[in-house]
C-alpha cells in the first residue's frame, strides 16, 4: 500500500510541470513531508469548467481517501486510501472513477514500514524508510477521484466533497524489500490519454499504468519521528 508520501512542491512548480494550472479561486497547499489519509493534496484533474465546454487541465485539492458517491458516511474514505490495479476496473467502489474520473497526484516519494523482529528484550518493532526516484523527478502517481455529498444533511447544507485514492500493484526493486505494494504512476507522454474524461477503454487504460522511475527508486531509512502524523519538515526525510 501507500500510506503515507512527501508532497513538497509548490503549486507553481506543480503547474508547470504538468501543465496544470491552479483551478480559479483556490488557496495553495503549504509542502508536507507527512502527507497523511483526509488530507488535503494535490491533483491533476480534467475537468469542464461548465456544462456544455471542453474539459480543461488544472491543478486542485483534493481529499486522500476515496469516498463513493453512494457512501453513507465521510468516515468510508480513511479505508479507499489505495485501489488495487488488479481489480480496480472491477470494484464498486472504483469502477466508474476508473472510467471517467481519473486522476494524478504528484509526490515526491513516498514512505514504507519494515516490520522489525523484537530482541531478547525489546519489542517487535516498524523501521520506516523513504522512497524516490533516483534522479529527483516528481512522481505522478496514478488515481481516481470522486464527488460526495453527506445524504443526512438538508439539501441545502450539502457541500461536495471531491475525494482520491492511490492505485497500487505488486512492489518490485526495493520497495519489494520493504512492503509488497506500491503505488503506480503515469508516465509524462501518457498524462494526456490518463487524464482525458472521454477515455473509457478499460484494457487502454490500464496499459498505461506503470513503475514509478520505472521501478529506478533509492531507499534510505528515516528517522522514526515519521510514525506520527503531528510530525513534518524536511527532516523526516533524512537518513539515518
Amino acid at each position: 500500500m501507500c500510506g503515507r508520501y512527501v508532497a513538497a512542491r509548490s503549486a507553481e512548480d506543480l503547474a508547470a510541470a504538468f501543465d496544470a494550472p491552479l483551478r480559479a479561486g483556490e488557496q495553495e497547499l503549504p509542502p508536507s513531508w507527512n502527507v497523511a489519509p483526509t488530507d488535503q493534496v494535490w491533483g491533476v484533474v480534467e475537468r469542464a469548467p461548465e456544462e456544455g465546454a471542453p474539459p480543461v487541465r488544472q491543478l486542485r485539492p483534493l481529499r486522500w481517501g476515496l469516498v463513493p458517491s453512494w457512501a453513507k458516511s465521510l468516515r468510508e474514505g480513511a479505508r479507499m486510501i489505495n485501489a488495487r490495479a488488479e481489480t480496480v476496473h472491477e470494484k464498486p467502489a472504483f469502477r466508474k472513477a476508473f472510467t471517467s474520473r481519473r486522476c494524478l497526484l504528484p509526490a515526491d516519494g513516498y514512505y514504507e514500514w519494515e516490520s522489525v523482529p523484537a530482541g531478547e528484550h525489546g519489542k517487535a518493532a516498524k523501521k520506516p524508510y523513504y522512497l524516490h526516484p533516483a534522479d529527483g523527478s516528481v512522481l505522478a502517481m496514478a488515481g481516481l477521484y470522486e464527488f460526495w455529498r453527506d445524504p443526512e444533511l438538508p439539501p441545502d447544507e450539502r457541500e461536495w466533497v471531491v475525494s482520491c485514492t492511490i492505485i497500487t500493484t505488486d512492489a518490485t526493486d526495493s520497495s519489494g524489500r520493504v512492503h509488497p505494494r506500491m503505488p503506480l504512476t503515469i508516465a509524462p507522454e501518457h498524462y494526456e490519454e490518463w487524464l482525458d474524461p472521454g477515455n473509457r477503454n478499460v484494457h487502454d487504460l490500464r496499459e498505461l499504468l506503470a513503475l514509478p522511475a520505472d521501478g529506478d527508486l533509492d531507499l534510505r531509512a528515516v528517522p522514526p519521528t515519521v510514525n506520527s502524523v503531528r510530525n513534518d519538515g524536511p527532516g523526516l526525510i533524512a537518513e539515518v
